[in-house]
């Protein structure tokens, strides 16, 4: 990591300099802020090979870290590439790049080197800017850590708006970055979401290093390094919005195969899946069980582009849920390699429920401190595993051998600072257990 040097992690129960005390830098004002321009005016989009070769050039002659952003066209299309890439460092200027014309960025990629990249929520952008071959060997995520600086807003216009007294325009995040040409408002707003973004790291790096978070920063930066997107799995047809109004294995069955066949067609035409067929127009028709295709298209709420489009294969998908056998169709819930759902604990294994109750009240505590989401002290779900089922070797928590517990958050992916800050008060919530008996 180039930049701030390294701090040591913070102990727990200390959250070190409030900055949200600084009325000078965080205190809310009536008066409007200066709007952030760009500092070389609109850039042209960098579509041909030589054009791309060039900048290339100018970026490895460049100085200093370098902001990146990306535009996907979320809701839009199936896939989650990038239709264009952002880039700015300090003496090569600002290029907007289209990864449509120009598949391979590479050559980008190179140019960097092991320069540090600057993103705004790196998890939404590092997948598609891979897909185009560049990949980060060094890392600042301005979303992440405005987080760990306790920010109640961390969006982007947010930070630049708290951070550096600027007012970034918005508007153009959700319109459709495939369609081409692109408009100069797009291209406006592409550039101003990496204008700031070198101004913006020092600000909030110099903060991270006054509160005594470098370190845990740098480490959260490097883990984000090695991110790959959630495996969706066989059951992501389980996330249908409006599942909830399905209660039987026949319903279940039957929006699952309207889900898949929703799905292939959506992928065949890098379509949002949404916008062939909306999830509320599955659910209306598995709720009403049409006796025809006719009687489908006409059922209240069955809609969308793709309704009468496709009619055909949605009725066939419905009829092989209609009829599948019993043995075939889905159980109510998809039993996992982890524990339960909380809410049954109390019921199903009490001293499991006693000691998750403790150990997020002790979280809880550390981050009130810290001014900081629980979360980011310790994954939720590290927590839960912990608690339902505890390693070997933890004895019921003996509060002077903290091997075991240790060794089990190293090894479901806590990073060294979130150990070394949760572990004490870990051990006396658990420790509990031993004591109260």
């Amino acid at each position: 990591m180039s930049g701030a040097p390294a701090q040591p992690a913070q102990p727990a129960g200390h959250a070190g300099p409030d900055k949200h005390a600084e009325p000078d830098k965080h205190a809310e004002s009536t008066e409007p802020l200066p709007a952030l321009e760009l500092s070389d005016g609109p850039s042209e989009v960098i579509s041909e090979p030589a054009d791309l070769d060039r900048y290339a050039r100018a970026l490895a002659a460049g100085s200093g870290p370098v902001g990146l952003d990306a535009e996907r066209a979320s809701g839009y299309r199936y896939s989650q590439r990038a239709y264009l890439v952002q880039i700015r460092r300090e003496g090569a200027g600002t290029a907007l790049i289209d990864p449509i014309a120009l598949p391979d960025l590479s050559v980008v990629s190179a140019a960097i080197g092991d320069a540090e990249w600057i993103l705004h929520a790196a998890t939404q952008d590092l997948p598609c800017l891979a897909e185009v071959g560049m990949v980060p060997t060094n890392l600042f995520d301005t979303e992440l850590a405005g987080r760990l600086l306790g920010r109640e807003r961390v969006s982007l216009a947010a930070l630049v708006a708290s951070e550096l007294g600027r007012h970034l325009a918005k508007g153009h995040g959700a319109t459709d970055w495939s369609v081409r040409p692109l408009s100069p408002e797009q291209l406006r707003y592409a550039a101003l979401d990496v204008e700031p973004l070198v101004e913006l790291r020092d600000a909030l790096a110099a903060d991270l290093q006054a509160a005594g978070r470098w370190e845990a920063a740098r480490q959260e930066f490097d883990h984000l390094r090695g991110f790959r997107p959630r495996d969706k799995g066989p059951d992501e047809w389980r996330r249908l919005s409006g599942m909830h109004k399905l209660r039987s294995p026949r319903q279940w069955g039957i929006a699952r195969e309207m889900w898949l066949e929703r799905d292939e067609i959506a992928r065949g035409k890098d379509i949002a899946p949404g916008r062939i067929l909306p999830d509320s127009a599955i659910v209306a028709v598995v709720r009403a069980l049409p006796e025809s295709k006719d009687a489908m298209l006409s059922t209240d709420g069955f809609h969308g582009r793709g309704a009468g489009r496709y009619a055909r294969s949605w009725w066939t998908a419905f009829q092989r849920g209609r009829d599948m056998p019993e043995s075939q169709l889905p159980e109510r819930t998809v039993r996992g390699d982890g524990p339960p759902p909380p809410r049954s604990w109390a019921e199903r294994n009490p001293p499991a429920h006693e000691r998750l109750t403790r150990a997020r009240e002790a979280i809880a505590q550390v981050a009130e401190r810290w001014q900081v989401a629980p979360e980011i002290l310790l994954s939720p779900e590290i927590l839960r595993r912990l608690c339902w089922d505890p390693p070997d070797g933890f004895e019921r928590a003996s509060a002077t051998d903290d091997d075991a517990i240790r060794g089990f958050l190293a090894g479901s992916g806590a990073r060294p600072w979130q150990i070394d800050t949760c572990l004490p008060v870990l051990l006396q919530a658990l420790a509990k257990e031993v004591t109260s008996e």
